[in-house]
């Protein structure tokens, strides 16, 4: 009997101890780091993106968008042992994905927005590639040099304003970004082929593909797509002196007003209006945003923190988001997303749906709406001194460095004011 169970407890103890060293054995990595190369499928395009990842596991685990010299990063969620699940930061969005048994990656770009079934671009990535769209080696020799700027004119259904572009080509490597009344592109990487060129852009929002020709006159056609079903057409002139609308002047109030008014639900459905005693007295930023504009989080990087370091000097800033859901949950949930990352410390409210027409129906004394984001400065008299319409980001250069100097030069000048 003793024998028996000396046998067993050593039977148990080897046991718990294989049992131990199995279960303390290292994990292997749940996708290999370094930098990898995607393609989205669009239409009948191939859009190709660089991203990097970083992180042994999932808790860890960066995907970083890599874009020229810009830097995107998002957290990883690890759905199920082969599946990735990359949420676009404060975009209602997200990189849905399956590792595959030879160590590709694929799936597809998902819109997460309710009720919405638009936006889902099919993609597959490739470890160890650092090529945008030629392998190095296999570019044609570039027909023309393209750096400068550019006078884009537009062909669409729509009516739509001309566009800048601002491109920089080294060789075969063509980096730019496209300018617009609503804002920029944000940077975009791309090559010179022959007389070919493609440009493509990935930061969180949809993805940028611009495929265009180079003329033997020297100048550019092609074509500009935005998501699926936005595909615009182009010809393009360089001429160093072109300039877009003055964004100070496109937005203004209309004959007879001096004031803005409105009264709009913040996050936790309490009314703020410009009335209340918080606003009275001070300098007022009104920023007109959503959270699904590129352009509005970036103008929301500049503006977060210049508050945070200047709200005690007697100035005051609110932000009106217009959602792609016309409801405050969906809302409290989008701009909670919005205010986190970014560190907001000023009011956020709701406007409603994410459309020009209605954001102009609530701020009645505006003329239009023509882009989100527009910025407005109110004085201590609650007064509209200025009404900027869109954002130009730090890739902008000259625009973006002009801009911060008027900004800090006229909110000095408006918090001065007795």
């Amino acid at each position: 009997m003793k024998t028996y169970k000396h046998l067993l407890l050593t039977t148990l103890s080897v046991a718990t101890l294989w049992s131990s060293t199995v279960l303390a054995a290292p994990e292997k990595p749940f996708v290999k780091e370094g930098i990898w190369r995607g393609v989205f499928t669009l239409n009948e395009s191939k859009v190709p993106f660089n991203f990097e990842l970083k992180g042994k596991d999932p808790r860890h685990a960066v995907f970083t968008l890599i874009n020229g010299t810009r830097r995107d990063d998002f957290h990883v969620q690890q759905i199920a042992n082969d599946s990735l699940y990359i949420k676009m930061n404060t975009y209602d969005a997200a990189l849905v994905a399956k590792i595959e048994s030879d160590g590709k990656i694929t799936g597809e770009y998902r819109s997460l927005v309710p009720n919405f079934s638009g936006n889902a671009l099919p993609f597959t990535a490739e470890y160890g590639q650092q090529y945008r769209f030629a392998e190095p080696g296999t570019e044609a020799a570039p027909a023309f040099n393209v750096s400068g700027k550019w006078d884009l004119k537009i062909y669409s259904k729509e009516p739509t304003p001309n566009r800048v572009g601002l491109l920089k080509q080294e060789g075969n490597r063509l980096t730019g970004v496209i300018l617009s009344v609503v804002g920029d592109s944000r940077e975009l990487e791309g090559t010179v082929h022959g007389n070919e060129f493609e440009l493509s852009g990935f930061t969180g929002p949809s993805p940028i593909y611009i495929k265009g020709k180079i003329n033997d006159d020297k100048s550019l056609t092609g074509e500009i797509s935005l998501g699926i079903y936005n595909n615009i057409k182009f010809d393009g002139e360089k001429n160093a002196a072109v300039e877009l609308p003055d964004p100070y002047k496109l937005t203004y109030l209309k004959e007879g007003y001096k004031k803005l008014d409105f009264t709009l639900p913040d996050l936790d459905g309490k009314n703020v209006s410009l009335s209340d005693d918080k606003y009275k007295g001070k300098v007022v930023i009104v920023e007109i945003i959503g959270t699904w504009c590129p352009n509005c989080t970036d103008q929301t990087s500049f503006l977060s923190p210049w508050f945070n370091k200047n709200k005690d000097r007697g100035v005051e800033a609110i932000a009106i988001g217009f959602e792609q859901k016309d409801d405050l949950a969906y809302a409290k949930y989008t701009l909670g997303k919005l205010k986190d990352k970014y560190n907001i410390q000023y009011d956020i409210l709701f406007g409603g749906i994410a459309d020009k027409k209605v954001a102009s129906e609530k701020l009645p004394a505006l003329n239009r709406l023509l882009a989100f984001p527009t910025t407005i400065i109110i004085d201590r008299k609650g007064e509209v001194r200025q009404i900027h319409t869109g954002y130009t980001g730090e890739i902008t250069g000259q625009y973006y460095q002009d801009y911060v100097a008027k900004w800090n030069k006229d909110l000095d000048a408006l918090i001065a004011e007795k």
